[in-house]
């Protein structure tokens, strides 16, 4: 009779268990993705906010460094980089962009509050990924 009690309380704790790693497999959104952030190499800054239906996901480039190279790309500045790209899950929108003059598709994951991967391709080949960190509100 014991064992068999153990044994049902060890079924038990295994469903409980497994219900707890569903609910928080379920991706409870981080924060807003709303704010200005600054790519890894520290000279593009893009604008992101929610638009559309609320779960979409907008930006504009606001910012490039004075290095000699962004000379070419300040006629982008201001510029929409997203357009109502759609969120795929928690934390992740994944559509078509514009970066820099180039269009890419990628997905923007958002890792922490202060942090979001950005990971595109251009003309299907060329693949990139960056790190992005949230500089202002």
């Amino acid at each position: 009779m014991l064992i068999g009690r153990l044994t049902m309380m060890r079924k038990m704790f295994a469903m409980a268990a497994g219900l707890v790693m569903l609910a928080g497999g379920a991706g409870a959104a981080i924060a807003s993705p709303n704010g200005v952030w600054e790519l890894d190499s520290r000279d593009t800054r893009i604008a992101l906010q929610l638009c559309g239906d609320g779960t979409q996901l907008c930006g504009t480039l606001v910012w490039l460094s004075d290095v000699d190279y962004n000379k070419q790309y300040e006629r982008f500045l201001n510029s929409p980089v997203a357009s109502a790209i759609k969120q795929t899950g928690p934390n992740r929108w994944k559509g078509d962009m514009q970066l820099l003059g180039h269009k890419i598709n990628g997905t923007i994951t958002q890792r922490s509050e202060t942090q979001m991967t950005l990971q595109g391709c251009a003309f299907l080949v060329v693949c990139k990924t960056y790190q992005m960190f949230k500089v202002s509100e």
